[in-house]
């Protein structure tokens, strides 16, 4: 048994010599000191060895465990010291060289756009107001004079969930929520996003952000000129003083009379492009004024009050304003497209 024990010791301190690698470290001090190591193995087979050489055998096992131990943990050391060189020669940080720069976050174009909107919008005297995404049938269509078989309340068109809930369609559900809880007069925009079954395309999006605005006083007080003259200063404060604006009759259940608003065409200056299909105009938004059936169902009288309404498009307007041919360009996070885009002073466009 002695000659055994020594032949481990002679083994194992000839592999843990001062060149011996990580692995050999370890390939060693499992073989000899594991829980089914060489070491462990001649302990169990103790009860053969004569009782008179047992302390012998037992004190050997111990001085050749602590011997191996000993020297492993000298060459572990050893290891480490040399990695640590090995890092601080390869990685050290040479500091005449020069700084790197770091590049900073900036706005969206988008945020850029609608922060632009609505610092124009609050100067003219209009309250911001938030409304909430999800809404009921009632404020997102009834309410707003849509009849029940109207196109806009098709699946195909309208996200629904559970409980009668649906994704709001466009920002006028605003109008509704702010009249239900205030007495006129009121001049507010409500921002916000809206959601319709649409596919990401050069011009639409499932996801959109829109702008409702409004104003309601008594009669006389607020008509279809003033809603003109809102519209021609906030348009041109936009997009330029230049800026020509012309109003076509339309409809939408919720004003009457109503009208679409064009803009001349930014890209071609009005001689005619693909973009604005060769008329030299622009569609931009629409508007009208309130229909009585929408102040009925929020329980003002329209015998007693009047007001204007119109509904614009963040992303078409930062289309327009920013010469962007394509809306899928704004989601796609390529920094080459945002970059070209930043920020003055003020934060907005």
């Amino acid at each position: 048994m002695r000659e055994k024990l020594e032949e481990i010791r002679r083994r194992a301190l000839a592999e843990l010599a001062d060149y011996a690698s990580t692995d050999r470290i370890e390939e060693v001090r499992v073989r000899v000191l594991g829980r089914q190591g060489e070491l462990t193995a001649v302990m169990r087979g103790m009860r053969e060895v004569p009782p008179e050489q047992r302390p012998e055998i037992g004190r050997l096992v111990n001085e050749i465990k602590v011997q191996v131990e000993a020297r492993i943990e000298v060459l572990a050391a050893a290891a480490a010291r040399a990695a640590l060189e090995h890092a601080l020669t390869q990685e050290r940080v040479d500091v005449t060289l020069p700084g790197v720069r770091s590049s900073c976050g900036r706005f969206h174009p988008l945020t850029l756009a609608g922060e632009r909107i609505l610092d124009i919008l609050v100067a003219m005297g209009f309250e911001i107001v938030d409304t909430p995404d999800i809404e009921d049938d009632f404020h997102n269509f009834a309410a707003l004079n849509f009849p029940p078989g109207h196109p806009a309340r098709d699946m195909q068109d309208t996200f629904f969930v559970d409980a009668g809930l649906l994704l709001r369609t466009h920002t006028s559900n605003g109008q509704i929520r702010v009249l239900e809880r205030r007495r006129p007069p009121l001049a507010v925009v409500c921002p916000g996003n809206c959601f319709r079954r649409d596919e990401l395309t050069v011009r639409s999006s499932p996801m959109f952000s829109q702008m409702d605005v409004f104003m309601v006083d008594e009669i006389g007080r607020v008509t279809m000129a003033h809603l003109k003259g809102v519209l021609i200063e906030f348009l041109r404060a936009f997009f330029g003083p230049d800026t020509r604006v012309r109003f076509r009759a339309s409809f939408f259940p919720f004003t009457e009379p109503s009208a679409e608003v064009d803009i001349g065409c930014l890209l071609c200056g009005g001689a005619g492009c693909r973009v604005c299909k060769q008329t030299g105009w622009t569609e931009i938004l629409g508007s009208g004024m309130i229909h009585p059936n929408v102040l009925r169902a929020v329980g003002h009288d329209p015998e007693s009050y009047q007001g204007f309404a119109f509904g614009l498009g963040v992303e078409r307007m930062a289309m327009l304003k920013l010469g962007v041919d394509d809306l899928r360009l704004f989601f796609e996070n390529d920094h080459r497209f945002l970059n070209q885009f930043p920020a003055t002073d003020e934060g907005v466009l």
